[in-house]
């Protein structure tokens, strides 16, 4: 292992809290920049399901995702599961005959590659899972049991404080200016918005949705999709259902003990056609409420647009650009189910220099000209 560095860690929310947990327990001197509070950009308004069976178009993939959940079963055992890790299980059920064909084709395929998979009926769901489902007796119901939800603003919230507990520190309410090199092209400095300036060896961009600005600041061009998510809350007087669920035009997942999360890929597709976010909160609320009677007594809490951080080719991009040494990226969709495992391995890898197998499809090099 090197002598432990000091990492500029830009972006905090589950990407770059996992990085910079791992590298502080290690013995690295960690500073983390985000613009907002740790934990409150696309974390906190992304669905936070972690989950391998919506990642069946690479094997590779699949397997990171797989062994994301691992490393989250690893982690709860590690900080503690209080209040951010909801182990409960995912259904998934569709009212389209194609879609039901292939929703079947994939749980095939899943438990091929050895993951678990139950198949219910909608009459055996509300019997012995979820009661206050209207959904039909006769439709087949998908039970992934190993998959959870995840609070995401509390798990980063416990990383950062642990690793703040432990020396690191936290610029939060500033942004990066710019990135120096030296001579040699290799990480220097950070100059932030606050107008301070701090030396560093090793910048991790962790960005997010403004992860293709930073590189920018390094003159690394880091293609990225533009694909906006609305995400709304619901207040309930008490939760009517228990898991993180796919239904008919319709996510649902608990959110605490008294509040649900709401997403639609249908309802996505509206906001660029001009439709204010509160048009899409009431058609999210009315689609649950089809699905979830109850839900007809609850209120609409929180409403917000964000973008996903998605490379162009729809794949995380995370290791080192050999062409800057010092710097690193960490940027992907579905960070809460892949937040761990990168972490981990990303950690390992700035502080030893050895390059994870795992990782092999999704460094960054693939976008260099």
């Amino acid at each position: 292992m090197k002598r432990p560095e000091r990492v500029a860690v830009i972006g905090v929310d589950i990407l770059g809290a996992s990085v910079g947990w791992n590298l502080s327990r290690r013995g690295a001197q960690v500073v983390f920049i985000d613009a907002g509070r740790p934990g409150e950009g696309v974390t906190n308004w992304s669905f936070s399901w972690v989950n391998a069976s919506n990642k069946t178009a690479r094997k590779s993939y699949f397997d990171l995702n797989v062994a994301g959940m691992a490393a989250h079963r690893e982690l709860a055992g590690a900080i503690g599961p209080d209040s951010w890790w909801y182990p409960s299980g995912h259904l998934r059920w569709t009212d389209d005959p194609a879609a039901q064909a292939k929703l079947l084709e994939t749980a095939e395929l899943l438990d091929s590659w050895g993951y678990r998979v139950e198949a219910y009926t909608g009459a055996e769901v509300r019997r012995h899972l979820e009661p206050a489902l209207a959904i039909p007796g006769e439709v087949p119901v998908v039970l992934y049991p190993d998959e959870a939800w995840v609070h995401g603003r509390h798990l980063v919230g416990r990383l950062v404080g642990q690793a703040v507990a432990s020396g690191a520190e936290l610029r939060s309410g500033t942004v990066v200016r710019d990135i120096g090199t030296g001579a040699d092209g290799s990480i220097r400095t950070v100059a932030l918005a606050d107008g301070s300036r701090l030396d560093v060896d090793v910048v991790v961009n962790a960005a997010g949705p403004s992860a293709s600005h930073v590189a920018g600041l390094i003159a690394r061009h880091l293609p990225m999709r533009r694909e906006p998510g609305v995400v709304t809350r619901i207040g309930c007087a008490q939760l009517p259902v228990h898991r993180v669920m796919h239904a008919p035009h319709i996510e649902i997942r608990p959110d605490g003990d008294a509040s649900m999360v709401l997403h639609s890929r249908e309802i996505d597709a509206l906001i660029d056609t001009g439709e204010e976010p509160a048009q899409l909160a009431r058609l999210l609320h009315e689609s649950a409420r089809h699905v979830v009677p109850e839900l007809g007594n609850s209120r609409i809490a929180q409403t917000r647009v964000a973008f996903r951080p998605i490379p162009a080719d729809g794949f995380p991009s995370v290791g080192a650009v050999p062409s800057v040494p010092g710097y690193y990226e960490a940027v992907s969709h579905s960070g809460i189910t892949l937040g761990p495992v990168i972490g981990r391995l990303l950690a390992s890898e700035i502080l030893s220099g050895r390059r994870d197998e795992m990782l092999a499809d999704f460094r960054p090099e693939r976008f260099l000209p």
